[in-house]
């Protein structure tokens, strides 16, 4: 039984291609309106669950929600690729922020993962949207999953990096 978010749909939040611009726990500058600190964003849901659904090859969708934790789950397994060979949580930082500094694709563009998990953009507007908010919801995964992919002391966290082999809805991760 694959994990599915708890942010149900809701028509007071806005949508860019169909992905919902989701509250998030970030300082990071963007689109995503603030969320509370006391409670769990769809970042927290997407770490959380991401050791567990990276074992499915389906993944029933069930709200707007559940696309963008596809979505986060497919990142969070591109980033663990990337920090697979570095050996400290200094090179293992630089490795993602030179992964944040790549460009954003989004739906309809070469290098999108999923193509129809989203619909294609209707304007130019829209497509900036959510490659703005996709581009800081990435950094805020970023950030949090060197949390859980190094220890205290910068060493790499085996039970988390071994992860990165997995391939999420057999998609290959180059």
């Amino acid at each position: 039984q694959v994990y599915h978010s708890s942010f149900i749909d809701d028509d007071e939040i806005t949508k860019a291609c169909g992905c919902p611009l989701l509250p998030l726990k970030t300082h990071i500058k963007g689109p995503a309106p603030a969320a509370d600190s006391d409670k769990a964003d769809i970042v927290d849901e997407a770490i959380t669950f991401f050791r567990a659904n990276v074992f499915f090859k389906n993944f029933h969708v069930k709200s707007p929600a559940d696309k963008l934790l596809i979505y986060l789950t497919s990142y969070i397994n591109i980033a663990l690729k990337r920090l697979e060979t570095c050996r400290t949580l200094a090179v293992g930082t630089k490795a993602i922020i030179n992964l944040g500094l790549e460009k954003v694709p989004v739906p309809g563009e070469p290098g999108f993962p999923f193509p129809g998990l989203f619909t294609l953009p209707q304007s130019g507007e829209e497509a900036e949207l959510l490659r703005n908010y996709l581009k800081q919801i990435r950094e805020e995964t970023s950030g949090r999953l060197l949390n859980c992919a190094y220890r205290a002391n910068g060493t790499p966290n085996k039970w988390w990096l071994a992860f990165a082999k997995r391939k999420f809805m057999n998609v290959v991760i180059l």
